[in-house]
């Protein structure tokens, strides 16, 4: 099937001035988050000195009311979020190329069944359920994983099913089924494949979207208290605005700045998608 898959290297992306920053942001991201322990070996809630002091040497990004260090907090934060980020795209990610593809492939009603349920999924709002669930079943990780994942999945599984309707009347397609090829053989093989570079601008998109919920939820004090979360920063700072400035700007630059990467490599895989608006030079929609 030789030239029918789309794939976007890591090349493709770092062409566009926007791939570039948002790979940077997002793999900075990512590597904090991973090597959180050894960029900052301090417990995030223990107290290492004075309450309130401004950014120095001693502690980079300041002290909070407790004589927590700030840095460390944000550093361990970004570790949560991308927990919760990585497990919530996994969820949503199999649901929605699975319903997708299902729906794509087999048409008629059972197609007609499944894009019911998507819908009727898509308008449930997801802050406020994982808001009502917290409430009746109290704080947790593992409370905002489900019900943002078993949330999130439709706007994938719509992309994967356009894609899909679009594939399986493809040349490649009915050469397979002449082939004697199985179904699944043929949706993994020879379907998904191309399908899912487009599903991947989705995706992205989402993700950024669950560390701004998951930072709500921290905000509003509705996160897990034994783990530090970006948003539970926030929260805190909100107090001492006027007298402690940093406690503020460095949780919500970090929450902006991983939003930000995410987002620009979502942008990056759009006009990668779309080989019309890159020849063109087309804006994209909405912009």
């Amino acid at each position: 099937m030789p030239g029918s898959t789309r794939v976007f290297g890591m090349t493709s992306i770092l062409r566009s001035a926007s791939g570039v920053v948002g790979v940077a942001l997002t793999g900075a991201f990512t590597l904090l988050a991973v090597l959180a322990h050894v960029v900052a070996p301090t417990d995030p809630f223990a107290s290492v000195g004075s309450s309130l002091t401004p950014p120095s040497r001693a502690h980079t990004f300041g002290t909070d009311d407790l004589g927590r260090d700030v840095f460390s907090g944000i550093v361990h934060g970004t570790r949560t979020s991308l927990t919760v980020m990585l497990a919530v795209v996994a969820i949503a990610s199999i649901l929605g190329v699975g319903v997708g593809a299902v729906a794509g492939y087999r048409g008629g009603g059972v197609d007609d069944l499944l894009m019911r349920g998507t819908e009727a999924v898509q308008i449930v709002p997801r802050f406020f359920l994982a808001v009502i669930v917290i409430a009746l079943f109290g704080p947790g990780l593992d409370r905002v994983v489900l019900v943002l994942g078993l949330t999130s999945w439709p706007a994938i599984a719509r992309v994967v099913r356009a894609e899909t309707l679009s594939l399986v009347r493809r040349e490649f397609v009915d050469a397979a089924h002449a082939l004697g090829a199985t179904t699944w053989r043929i949706v993994f093989r020879h379907v998904l494949p191309n399908a899912l570079p487009t599903a991947l601008v989705v995706i992205s998109l989402n993700a950024a979207s669950v560390i701004l919920l998951e930072a709500g939820l921290g905000f509003i004090g509705l996160g897990d208290p034994r783990s530090i979360s970006l948003g539970y920063l926030a929260n805190n700072a909100q107090r001492f605005m006027r007298i402690a400035w940093w406690m503020t700007l460095f949780p919500g630059a970090a929450i902006a700045l991983a939003v930000l990467g995410l987002n620009l490599v979502g942008d990056a895989l759009s006009d990668l998608a779309d080989p019309r608006r890159r020849r063109s030079g087309l804006p994209r929609p909405g912009a």
